[in-house]
C-alpha cells in the first residue's frame, strides 16, 4: 500500500492550502483516515481524523479553520488549511488504517507558512 501526499508550498500568513492523499495498491478497503504534521525540534502531532462514514475531530489548534474530508471512491483524504499562521509550518503526514495491511503513513509534504 502507498500514500502519496500531495499540496504542500510555501504560502503566506493568512492564506490557504489543500492537501490530498491517495492510497494505491493492492487492499480490501480503508478505515480512518487522518492528518498529522511534525514541526522541527517537535513531535508529530493529529491534525484531524475522518472516519470511513465521515466523522471528523480536530486538534484545538486548527478547530475552525482546517476541515477534512475524504472520497472513499477514490481512496482520497484532503485536507483543506484556511487562515494560515507560521505556527502551522510543518511536514505534514497522511495516515490511513488499511484492511488488511494495518496502519500506514505516507513520506509527507512539506507546508511552510511564512510573508
Amino acid at each position: 500500500v502507498q500514500l502519496v501526499e500531495s499540496g504542500g508550498s510555501l504560502v503566506q500568513p493568512g492564506g490557504s492550502l489543500r492537501l490530498s492523499c491517495a492510497a494505491s495498491g493492492r487492499f480490501f478497503s480503508i478505515g480512518a483516515m487522518a492528518w498529522y504534521r511534525q514541526a522541527p525540534g517537535n513531535q508529530r502531532e493529529r491534525v484531524a481524523t475522518i472516519t470511513r462514514d465521515g466523522i471528523t475531530n480536530y486538534a484545538d489548534s486548527v478547530k475552525g479553520r482546517f476541515t477534512i474530508s475524504r472520497d472513499n471512491a477514490k481512496n482520497t483524504v484532503f485536507l483543506q488549511m484556511n487562515s494560515l499562521k507560521p505556527e502551522d509550518t510543518a511536514v505534514y503526514y497522511c495516515n490511513a488504517f488499511v484492511v488488511p495491511n494495518g496502519d500506514s503513513w505516507g513520506q509527507g509534504t512539506q507546508v511552510t507558512v511564512s510573508s
